[in-house]
């Protein structure tokens, strides 16, 4: 990682990252959508050599796959997805239904489960049995009556954390061939409501596509981390975090901002150090390259860099971290100890964060993007003059001659 000063910082830093991969996913879309369940095995013996077994998991496999995972991984699993229930159920009880009158209307809103999503798992560099708990959860907790899960050359962990997070069907597809399956349903794949998860680029390029026909949660790109941090800030542990997301992947960005040249230089001199004895250093230091070390003059002035860049994870490596009001970030972790890696896996909070710049417009997977909220209106008996006065008088001016006699004839106007 370089040190560049932040006045220095060009605007390609801040803007989102764009690739070609769309062509591809939207061929792979087109032959899904009109050839089904064998253009879904084609590119699936293409991309993931699966051959001819089944898609769909059955008990058999299931449990063969417990089989195969240690029972520590499992133990680890299973006390990771009873903090992500925690959290989740917290989040559940903010949102509910309600009722009121105004001006002698009730009015109010419900809280409706999606009927059928669609999680895709990773399974790529590395398997990520953590983003099935994650995705999974939220979704049993919302209320989601089915709960479908795909991710490539499915590992018995995945397969294990996909059965303890309580996801009634388990696909062995990845890639945008299984997004397509789930947006446009084939013979193996039902059709889904929305589709949410991490996955390559391809997997966000194909999400992008069939937004409109399902939902989604958002973009996912390459894993980001932005660190904040003054004086008080220990290097060894800065640089520690950022590798942890430099090995996600040779496209993640890890930056670091900071008010201090002394702190920059030895956390530069740490990434060094500590990247020698990586088993992941070939990808953590293809990543490294993508992220800048920013000399900023004040906290203030990291703040604000922070908010343009408006990274998937934020940490806070500063003495008084309360004074920076920040509003632009996927997650956030305040305090040395705070690490990045612990809302990866067990805090409760959810992992599957915006990136690319998203977090400037949502925030990260939760219960609400299982929910749809819809309101309702009933009038009984009179209708208030006020009311009729108001709506007619609109429609009239947006020259909607049909809306303004419909309001009329609630109280017997002649139109």
């Amino acid at each position: 990682m370089i040190i560049v000063n932040a006045d220095k910082l060009d605007r390609e830093f801040f803007e989102p990252r764009q690739g070609d991969e769309g062509e591809i996913a939207r061929e792979i879309l087109a032959d899904i959508r009109k050839y089904g369940e064998s253009a879904l095995r084609k590119y699936s013996q293409k991309f993931d050599d699966i051959g001819t077994a089944p898609f769909k998991l059955t008990g058999k496999d299931i449990n063969a796959a417990y089989e195969k995972v240690d029972s520590e991984t499992l133990s680890a699993l299973r006390e990771a997805a009873k903090s992500i229930e925690f959290f989740a159920r917290k989040q559940m009880s903010q949102i509910k239904d309600f009722s009121l009158v105004n001006k002698g209307v009730i009015l109010g809103q419900k809280v409706i489960p999606l009927i059928r999503v669609g999680c895709y798992v990773p399974g790529g560099i590395y398997p990520l049995p953590s983003s099935a708990l994650m995705s999974i959860i939220p979704a049993k907790i919302a209320g989601v009556e089915e709960i479908i899960v795909c991710s490539p050359r499915i590992k018995p962990a995945t397969v294990a954390a996909a059965d303890i997070a309580g996801a009634d069907m388990i696909f062995n597809i990845g890639g945008a061939q299984a997004i397509g399956a789930m947006a446009y349903g084939t013979e193996s794949v039902p059709k889904v409501d929305k589709i949410v998860g991490p996955g390559n680029k391809y997997v966000a390029a194909a999400k992008k596509e069939v937004y409109g026909r399902v939902g989604i949660d958002f973009i996912a790109g390459p894993s980001e981390v932005l660190i904040i941090a003054d004086e008080t800030g220990k290097a060894e542990l800065i640089a520690a975090d950022l590798l942890a997301q430099a090995e996600h992947d040779k496209s993640a960005q890890p930056n670091l901002v900071t008010t201090s040249r002394k702190l920059a230089i030895e956390v530069q001199n740490q990434l060094e150090m500590q990247l020698q004895k990586l088993k992941t250093r070939d990808i953590a230091a293809a990543a490294l390259q993508n992220g800048r070390i920013i000399i900023a003059q004040s906290l203030e002035d990291c703040a604000k860099i922070s908010d343009m860049k408006s990274p998937e994870h934020l940490e806070l490596h500063v003495k008084n971290p309360e004074r920076l009001m920040l509003k632009n970030y996927g997650s956030l972790f305040i305090g040395d100890n705070a690490a990045e890696v612990f809302g990866d896996y067990c805090t409760g909070t959810n992992h599957i964060l915006p990136t690319n710049g998203a977090a400037r417009y949502t925030g990260g997977l939760s219960v609400r993007d299982f929910v749809k909220i819809v309101t309702y209106q009933k009038i009984d008996g009179k209708v208030p003059a006020s009311m009729v006065k108001v709506a007619s008088r609109l429609a009239e001016q947006e020259g909607l001659d049909a809306h303004r006699k419909a309001a009329l004839l609630r109280v017997g106007r002649d139109c």
